[in-house]
């Protein structure tokens, strides 16, 4: 299992992260990413590589 983080101070909202995800981890909600469930996470990093601020840090519990 993995928590899943977004620095809003570094977040642009580019929905990048919502697009690659495979597991569809990120959603959009009021205009915002956020993290819908951390649960289906399989750290497969795409995320990572695609966030351009690095406002997405994924820590194994």
């Amino acid at each position: 299992m993995y928590i899943i983080t977004i620095d809003e101070a570094k977040c642009t909202n580019c929905t990048e992260c919502v697009k690659i995800c495979p597991s569809e981890v990120y959603k959009l909600e009021n205009g915002k990413v956020v993290v819908g469930s951390s649960d289906d996470c399989s750290k497969c990093e795409s995320c990572l590589s695609v966030c351009a601020p690095m406002a997405i840090t994924v820590v194994e519990m």
